[in-house]
Parts: structure tokens; C-alpha cells; sequence
């Protein structure tokens, strides 16, 4: 199979990290180029020192910035690339649910406008391969398909809504590129080693257990009736390569989200478990947990964003038939969740003081 020529917007982030490394895995480019942040240069730099000792693909560093117009690009790097890439990966977002309205709106709206316009200009363009997030659906309830782009009545926090805007524009352009949006649940590490680059999401449930492990028992927080879609990286990494080359993905839109997700209360069960051979006991109020977080010193000590516990009372069912269907034949599936919290707490554990993995919490 002839190897392809790719633009990674997001470079070294944790998605688009992974989507390089498997690119090369699966050895499918003859060149990649890796539009970064300046401030990120050095740190760039020295992943792709160690990226070239496995691959004969040029990994061709680019400085830029995606809410510049051409992405902030030299004039030189831009007509390079035009003549040059067939296939554009548009990771870079800010994800943090905590994020401000003006920059989350800069980057995640503003800056995919740009790369919308700059794949238009593209002369070899094959695949436009956008990454949303299954939680454009806001806070809507009930059954969610792939195939629906529905404005909720309101959002959880401005990281939702900015992706939703985001892939309405990117969604308004399928007529004339040929597009892929993915929409992952909530990506978590390794599913067999339990490796991550940020303890986030599942893992503020570890920070508060940690933090609290000093009392005789730790409750629940809420009913914790809803389902939680939580799905390892290379899943996502794997399913949306697959589904980015092969041409059924043309014009289609993908929830890489767990098929048979678990309650809120099974995670939490599981996680406890595991990590300290106990079972919670008793419960604490969502609405109490909501106020208490609400004071900075709180979040602090136990480390958990506020907007992750909008998370504990999702009330929306992501179907994923069509992204299914599509792998079928393809060895390419999403373990279960309990299957993998073992390893989860293992590398928690491991490098829970490793204050780089930790999400800086305001």
C-alpha cells in the first residue's frame, strides 16, 4: 500500500501523540508533519528524537498555532504543504472542562474554522479527519445517535460547547472535503498497561480516594445511576485510523464510545477496590458534593475539577452501531471497562506523585 503524507494538528498532545506513534506502527506514512505550539518546541523536539530511531518517515516539525490564519505557518511551510498532504488530522483543542468561555471559544471554534479553510486549499487532500467529542450532545437525555448533530438545551461546561460549534462547522463542509469526524467518550490510558499522560477524567475519582483514604469508610457521591462512557486510548487510536482511511468513512461521523458502558456506582465501586480493598458506604448528596467544590481550597484538596462530577448524572445513551459496523472484519474492538481498572489503579498508584500527570486545579 503506498504510504501517505499527513498534517497532525495538536502535536505532542496525548491524542495526537498516539495517533503518530500508530501511524508509524502500522507504517503508513512516508512523512508527517507535526504542527505544534512554539512553547512546545523543545518538548516536541526531543519526542521526535525518539520517534526517528523506529520509522524511516520523515517527522518534519512545524511551528504554528490553529487560530492564526494558515495556521500560522511560514510562507514556505504553507506551500510545501499544500502541493504535498493528503491526509489532515485535526486534534489540537482545548480540553479541560474547566476551561474559560473567550479561550475555548479562540481555539476550539476559531482555530477548527481555520483548519477548514486551509484543508480547502489543499491540492492532494484525501481524508479530512476531524476530532469532536461524543459530548457535543450537551446535557440531552435518552437515546443519542451517530448520525445526529442536535443543539442540546444547555451544556455541561464551555469545552462542550465550543465542540459542538466546532463540529457544526466542520460538519457544514462535508458537501465539499472529504470528511471524518470521531467523537470519543471520555479517553482514558492504556487498557493493558494503564498508562496515561494525565490523570484526568476516571482519575479524579482516584485523587478524592487518595485524599480521603485516612477515614473509616468513603461514600458515595450521588445515586450514581448513570452510565459512564469511558474508552481506552488505543481503542479510539486504532478504531479511528481504521475508520479514516477506509473509504466507507467518507461523509460519516463515528462514536468511538464503549458499546455496554457501566454505572457511575460500578466505576466507582471497582475503583475503590482496587485500590484499597474496600467498598464505599453510605452516600453524599450530588447537590452537597456540587456546593462543597464549589469553594477553590476543597477542589484543591482533593483535586477534582467542579465540572467533573456533571459527569455522575449523564442521562444520554451514545449509540455506536455504525462505527461497529464499520470495523466489522477488522480485529479492532473496545474492552470493557471493569477489564481495565486493575491496570488503571496500578499506574495511578505507581505515579500518583508525579505532579506532572496531574491536572492543575483552579
Amino acid at each position: 500500500m503506498k504510504k501517505g503524507i499527513y498534517l497532525i494538528t495538536g502535536f505532542p498532545g496525548f491524542l495526537s501523540l498516539n495517533i503518530v506513534e500508530e501511524l508509524i506502527s502500522q507504517d503508513k506514512a512516508s512523512a508527517i508533519y507535526l504542527l505544534h505550539l512554539g512553547t512546545l518546541t523543545a518538548e516536541a523536539g526531543e519526542i521526535v528524537r525518539k520517534l526517528t530511531e523506529n520509522t524511516t518517515a520523515d517527522l518534519i516539525l512545524v511551528d504554528g498555532d490553529i487560530t492564526q490564519p494558515n495556521l500560522g505557518m511560514t510562507e514556505a511551510r504553507i506551500g510545501e504543504i499544500r502541493e504535498k498532504v493528503e491526509y489532515v488530522w485535526h486534534l489540537a483543542a482545548i480540553y479541560d472542562l474547566a476551561v474559560p468561555e473567550n479561550l475555548a471559544h479562540k481555539v476550539n471554534v476559531g482555530g477548527t474554522r481555520n483548519v477548514n479553510s486551509f484543508c480547502q486549499t489543499l491540492h492532494r487532500l484525501k481524508r479530512y479527519v476531524y476530532f469532536s467529542t461524543a459530548f457535543v450532545a450537551g446535557t440531552r437525555k435518552g437515546e443519542i445517535y451517530e448520525n445526529e448533530l442536535e443543539c442540546p438545551n444547555s451544556f455541561n461546561n464551555f469545552y462542550e460547547r465550543t465542540k459542538y460549534e466546532a463540529e457544526v462547522l466542520v460538519d457544514e463542509m462535508k458537501g465539499i472535503l472529504p470528511i471524518t469526524i470521531i467523537r470519543p467518550g471520555i479517553v482514558k490510558g492504556n487498557s493493558e498497561t494503564g498508562e496515561t499522560v494525565k490523570f484526568d477524567g476516571p482519575y479524579f475519582i482516584m485523587n478524592m480516594f487518595k485524599r480521603l483514604s485516612f477515614l473509616p469508610w468513603i461514600p458515595f457521591l450521588g445515586d450514581g445511576n448513570a452510565l459512564i462512557n469511558i474508552v481506552p486510548v488505543e481503542y479510539v487510536v486504532r478504531a479511528s485510523i481504521h475508520l479514516g482511511h477506509e473509504g466507507t468513512g467518507t461523509g460519516k461521523t463515528y462514536h468511538l464510545t464503549d458499546p455496554h458502558p457501566i454505572t457511575v456506582r460500578e466505576v466507582y465501586e471497582q475503583i475503590l477496590w482496587h485500590m484499597y480493598k474496600k467498598h464505599p458506604r453510605g452516600k453524599i448528596p450530588l447537590s452537597l458534593s456540587n456546593w462543597a467544590l464549589s469553594f477553590r481550597f476543597v477542589r484543591k484538596f482533593l483535586m477534582v475539577e467542579r465540572e467533573a462530577l456533571d459527569y455522575f448524572t449523564l442521562e444520554g445513551r451514545f449509540h455506536c452501531e455504525q462505527a461497529q459496523e464499520d470495523l466489522r472484519g477488522s480485529d479492532i474492538q473496545c474492552p470493557s471497562l471493569s477489564s481495565q481498572i486493575e491496570k488503571m489503579v496500578e499506574f495511578y498508584l505507581e505515579h500518583s506523585s508525579n505532579e506532572k500527570l496531574h491536572v492543575k486545579i483552579n
